[in-house]
């Protein structure tokens, strides 16, 4: 696996899964597919690809936190 700029945390923890298992993450709210993004302080999300109610979760020390409670408006 190689390491995505984009996708490592301010801590260093890089983000990357298995292809395969990066296909399976969908948001446990819509099922929509997730992205990553980056935002401006180095913190990474992942964000749900559904219009109608676009949603974003934390990824924390390189783990994706796919909770509802933690699902925050992107």
């Amino acid at each position: 696996m190689t390491q995505d700029p984009a996708t490592t945390p301010a801590g260093g923890a890089p983000f990357t899964f298995e292809p395969w298992a990066r296909a399976l993450l969908r948001c446990p709210v819509t099922g929509a597919e997730l992205v990553d993004r980056t935002d401006a302080d180095g913190s990474v999300w992942l964000v749900s690809t559904d219009l109608g109610r676009p949603l974003r979760y934390p990824v924390r020390d390189g783990i994706p936190v796919l909770l509802e409670a933690e699902a925050q408006p992107a």
